[in-house]
């Protein structure tokens, strides 16, 4: 066995497998190699600058258990991304991952960090049984493309198809069961199904594996069977929200009105966020998935969250963002807490907000960080790979450009090593060359922005 073991259907179905001692030992590989992966993790409307000062003490809490694995950088310029003051949700969003400002309302400037590092590691396609480009999400505002979708190709066209529905997720990455789309039917059945004998082998009394091995190859299963019954229930549970309407729960579809944003409760939203975020981790360690995005709501997001919020066992805030701001429609949404923002105030309800947006993204990192996702050399999936995390703004204001569009904050995991992490940075530096900086760690050659424009390397961050 070696670590691009997989199982295989004849109809297509394939199943990756989980990092397995015998793999390090295969005859066919000298060394196990930890291959080049990257992701880009964005969430909508930001941290204010002047909350990041604050460390783990604000907004920024929930990520404090994960803080030797994360290097968070402040004063991050996007300031040349710019496109004529429109407004830092859009080009702010469209500089995210690209650095660039965007290319009209479909594309971007640029290729995006992970697309680089994909088109120069894999120039002739990735091994087979991986997905090429996976970028899914939870969000609502879709009026403008860079809202939401943070991969793109060199020419700036979006790398993949956005997948905003667990089953669309998982039936990208795991393939579907020809002649079954009917969700009650669907969950008598599994895509295991179809690799049924080659499961009998790995887990029988010939099988390659040791016991240890069976263990954790018969767990690694399992656990793909639990998320697709969760992906296809939470189509036809009951209590599950329907099909999208102006003020409920969307997966896909027509969402936000208008831009008048919609309704959603904290459990509704984290219910949607978990499965998602939890079905692309479970790409990521299945080696179904070396590239892509993953957004948590979109830029300049427009909901009317409502709800009690929980951090670490205890209630600590209550939403109601319709009646705190005494207003309906986009005036009612927590939008409005970022133009409302001002140093010299509490800010509480965005603070609430960011702290909210923190823990779910603590989440899906916790994923990749759990013991059995550790690779040959003994790291974590996320020390091993390189995710990027970012968001559009870094004031929330439109009454200053230059304001709303440095200070972005941007955190970035350690890169199998090549990039310090424990450390909260002031690197004060433009987007362009914190992104060629990480791109240049992994040994590439290619980056961003105008060819003429030297790559300027951003050393402080460098391990």
């Amino acid at each position: 066995m070696n670590r691009r073991t997989l199982l295989r259907s004849l109809a297509g179905t394939t199943i990756g497998l989980p990092f397995l001692e015998e793999m390090a030992f295969a005859k066919s590989v000298k060394a196990p190699e930890i291959p080049i992966r990257a992701f880009n993790l964005f969430f909508g409307l930001g941290i204010p600058s002047p909350l990041q000062t604050e460390g783990f003490a604000g907004p920024m809490a929930p990520l404090k258990p994960l803080a030797d694995k994360l290097l968070i950088m402040r004063g991050i310029d996007h300031v040349r991304a710019d496109e004529n003051g429109i407004n830092a949700h859009f080009d702010g969003a469209s500089a995210a991952f690209t650095a660039t400002k965007p290319d009209g309302e479909a594309k971007s400037g640029g290729a995006s960090i992970d697309q680089v590092l994909r088109h120069a590691h894999y120039p002739d396609g990735q091994p087979a049984g991986t997905v090429p480009t996976l970028v899914a999400g939870t969000f609502f505002r879709r009026s403008r493309i860079s809202r939401y979708v943070h991969s793109y190709n060199p020419d700036g066209t979006v790398a993949a198809t956005m997948q905003e529905r667990p089953i669309d997720l998982f039936a990208r990455v795991f393939g579907r069961i020809k002649g079954i789309d009917n969700a009650d039917a669907r969950l008598q059945k599994s895509v295991l199904d179809s690799v049924l004998e080659q499961y009998k082998h790995l887990s029988g009394k010939r099988s390659p594996l040791g016991e240890t091995s069976k263990d954790r190859f018969k767990d690694h299963l399992d656990r793909i069977r639990e998320y697709e019954q969760r992906a296809f229930q939470f189509e036809i549970d009951k209590n599950a929200p329907d099909k999208p309407t102006p003020s409920e729960l969307p997966h896909g579809g027509k969402a936000d009105p208008g831009g008048q944003g919609i309704d959603i409760t904290v459990e509704e939203l984290t219910r949607e966020w978990r499965l998602m975020s939890e079905l692309y981790a479970l790409s990521i360690q299945t080696d179904r998935a070396r590239f892509g995005s993953l957004t948590f709501l979109a830029a300049g997001e427009r909901i009317r969250l409502k709800g009690d919020y929980h951090f670490e066992g205890k209630k600590i805030y209550h939403f109601d963002d319709a009646a705190q701001l005494n207003a309906s429609g986009d005036k009612g949404c927590s939008h409005e807490w970022w133009h409302k923002f001002r140093e010299n105030q509490k800010n509480e309800q965005l603070r609430a907000h960011a702290h909210f947006k923190m823990r779910e993204l603590a989440h899906f990192l916790t994923l990749l960080d759990a013991d059995d996702t550790r690779e040959s050399n003994g790291k974590t999936l996320l020390d091993n790979l390189l995710l990027t995390i970012s968001t559009e703004s870094g004031d929330g204001r439109h009454n200053d450009t230059k304001r709303e569009l440095s200070g972005v904050f941007h955190a970035t995991t350690s890169n199998g090593g090549r990039l310090k992490t424990g450390q909260i940075l002031d690197v004060n530096t433009e987007g362009l060359d914190l992104y060629n900086t990480l791109i240049q760690t992994t040994g590439t050659k290619a980056k961003l922005g105008p060819k003429a424009r030297p790559a300027k390397i951003v050393d402080k961050i460098i391990a």
